[in-house]
Formats: structure tokens, C-alpha cells, sequence
């Protein structure tokens, strides 16, 4: 497989993109080729040797080759004209906005290039936490009771405290606030509404059990460990990204038999068929035996390549599963037989 891993974006989560790409080199068995996307949208050759964080808060990469876009892939501009980059398939693995919002999904099947990641409407689906929400009712997958605050509108909530409040559209815990009491709404929802214009509240549950599940599905489903991740009240920022950024492994959750199936089987309904041809990670809530969803991640950080025992086997089988796109061919049959009949 000649992989090519896209990272960056003009996203709140650049630079997360940027620690993912190179965390998941460090844990590849080979050398993929590195596409930057830059804030400005612009696409970038790095060479592995250059994968540091330095190469782009510096701003060295821009003097590194530009590419662009044309059917089937990338393409290099040379002395001679351009040529394709040699790769089989890309890796979106571009966080936050264009990413996971179904920017460069719609991009790469415009130009009918293979790709690992969520499709254009998995991305808008799991990308607004709304709108995912919803997708779970309709697959009679439990989630918490919630309300929505819009920017220019009534922020009064019915919930009682505490509360939990998130911008919808973006990940990585950034926005997002424990509310206590309602002296503290106020400052938590101006937090949230820097990032976005729609807010999610949601009960704050303290204690709560939450279990982390990543996958794919080939012929059948790859599934990762179940991880119950470390936390204080919650898994913000630091924690996550200090987290995900290392390469070793974590710990299997310790949970019984029945458990660890439902919550399988609640992965499923999720993935399948909408999130064909991608690799994500669910996290769930327990409680009172039941699972409920809290959120789906169509682009994990670092790929939640810490989670599986043989990661390279996952993203191989993935990438030899690609849902396909149909090709339409336009005949122009329905324009002569009306153009005969006319005469013309």
C-alpha cells in the first residue's frame, strides 16, 4: 500500500492534526508519503525528515514543494511538466473543520481519489454533535437528554445543574465547560460560543463510567480494545492530546463479557453503512447496565492507533475496502431525441 496521510487544515484542531501526523509515523512499519494542508489551503510535499513540529510553526514548509489537485490524485509541478505523487491512497487525517466536516471528502471524490476517512455525509453527521444526536435516535441508540442554545438566541436552559456545555462543531474538549451552578453559565456559554455559533448542553453525570471503542470493517469488523480512559471530571484538552500523542499502549477496560458485546453491537449500528471505508472511535457512557453513545470521532486522534494490537493490519484492511463510487456516464440520449423531435 502506498499510503499518503493528509494532516493540517484551517481548523481549531491544526495543530492536533499535526501531533497525530506524526505520532502515527512513529508507529507505521513503513514510510507513507506526508501532504500538509496549510491554513490557507494550500497542499505541501513534507519529507519524513521533516516531520517535527518545528518544520511548521517556523513556516519552513512553505519552502517545500506545492502540489495540487487533479483527477486520480496529487500532482507535483516539475521542469517538465507535473506528475503524479505515487500514492494508492490518501489518510484524511486532517482534525476539526475540512477534515471531519466533509470538505475534503466531497474534495477527494470530486477527484476520484481513494481515501481512508468518513464520507461526506458521515463527516456532517458526526461532525455537528447535533445532528449526532440524532443519527443515534434514528438508530435507537441511547444518548443523554440535551438542549441547544443558539448564539443570537434565548440562553435559558430547563435542565437542572450540573450541567456540561460544547461547542457542537468541534472536538478535542476545547469549548467545553463543567457548569456547577448558574452563576458560571454565563462565562461557560461565552467560552463555547468563541468556537461556534450552536451549543450543546447536556447533564453532567459525575463518575460516570465511559468506555472508549475503535474500529473498521473489512469483510467483518476489526475491532480495537475497550479502554476506560483515565479522568479527573472530565477528559479535556491536555489529557487527551498528552494522551493520545504517545505510542504505547493502553490498558484493556475491566468489564465483564456483556457488557463489552453490547457495547460491540452499538459500534456497529453506528458504523455501518455510513462509516464505510473509515476507521473511528466511539465513546460511550454506562449506565445502569445500558450503553449510551457519547460521541463518535469519524477522525481519531493519532487514529486511535493505541488502542489496537496490530494497528498497520487495521489501516491496511481499511484501505482494501474502500466503498465505491458509481460512475455515471452521460450519454446525451435525453438531448438528440429531444433535439429530433424539434427538428434541430
Amino acid at each position: 500500500m502506498k499510503l499518503a496521510i493528509v494532516f493540517g487544515g484551517a481548523s481549531f484542531e491544526h495543530e492536533i492534526s499535526i501531533v497525530s501526523a506524526i505520532t502515527v509515523k512513529s508507529v507505521l512499519t513503513y514510510t507513507p508519503t506526508f501532504i500538509f494542508l496549510d491554513d490557507e489551503h494550500n497542499f505541501y510535499l513534507i519529507e519524513p525528515n521533516d516531520m517535527k513540529a518545528d518544520t511548521f510553526s517556523s513556516g519552513s514548509y512553505k519552502k517545500m514543494k506545492r502540489l495540487s489537485l487533479s483527477h486520480g490524485g496529487f500532482d507535483m509541478s516539475g521542469m517538465f511538466g507535473s506528475k503524479k505523487v505515487d500514492v494508492s491512497v490518501v489518510l484524511n487525517l486532517v482534525h476539526g473543520s475540512d477534515g471531519e466536516d466533509g470538505t475534503l471528502a466531497s474534495l477527494f471524490d470530486f477527484f476520484d481519489i481513494k481515501y481512508i476517512g468518513p464520507r461526506a455525509e458521515a463527516s456532517m453527521l458526526s461532525f455537528n454533535k447535533v445532528l449526532t444526536k440524532v443519527y443515534a435516535d434514528t438508530l435507537g441508540v441511547k444518548v443523554l437528554n440535551y438542549e441547544v442554545l443558539y448564539k443570537r438566541g434565548n440562553h435559558a436552559i430547563d435542565m437542572d445543574f450540573p450541567i456540561i456545555v460544547k461547542p457542537a462543531r468541534l472536538g478535542s474538549s476545547i469549548g467545553v465547560s463543567i457548569v456547577k451552578e448558574k452563576s458560571e453559565l454565563s462565562y461557560a456559554l461565552d467560552s463555547a460560543f468563541e468556537y461556534d455559533d450552536t451549543v450543546l448542553i447536556e447533564p453532567f453525570i459525575a463518575g460516570v463510567k465511559e468506555y472508549n471503542l475503535a474500529g473498521c470493517k473489512t469483510k467483518e469488523f476489526i475491532f480495537s480494545m475497550i479502554e476506560e480512559p483515565q479522568k479527573s471530571e472530565f477528559l479535556d484538552f491536555d489529557k487527551k492530546y498528552r494522551d493520545f500523542s504517545r505510542t504505547g499502549g493502553v490498558s484493556k477496560a475491566d468489564i465483564d463479557d456483556e457488557l463489552a458485546q453490547k457495547i460491540k453491537t452499538t459500534f456497529e449500528k453506528i458504523y455501518d453503512p455510513l462509516f464505510a471505508g473509515s476507521l473511528i472511535r466511539c465513546d460511550f457512557f454506562e449506565i445502569d447496565g445500558q450503553v449510551y453513545l457519547n460521541e463518535i470521532n469519524p477522525i481519531p486522534g493519532s487514529m486511535a492507533h493505541y488502542l489496537f494490537d496490530d494497528f498497520n493490519s487495521a489501516l491496511e484492511g481499511v484501505a482494501t475496502h474502500l466503498p465505491r463510487r458509481e460512475n455515471i456516464s452521460s450519454g446525451y440520449d435525453y438531448i438528440h431525441s429531444i433535439h429530433s423531435a424539434k427538428g434541430k
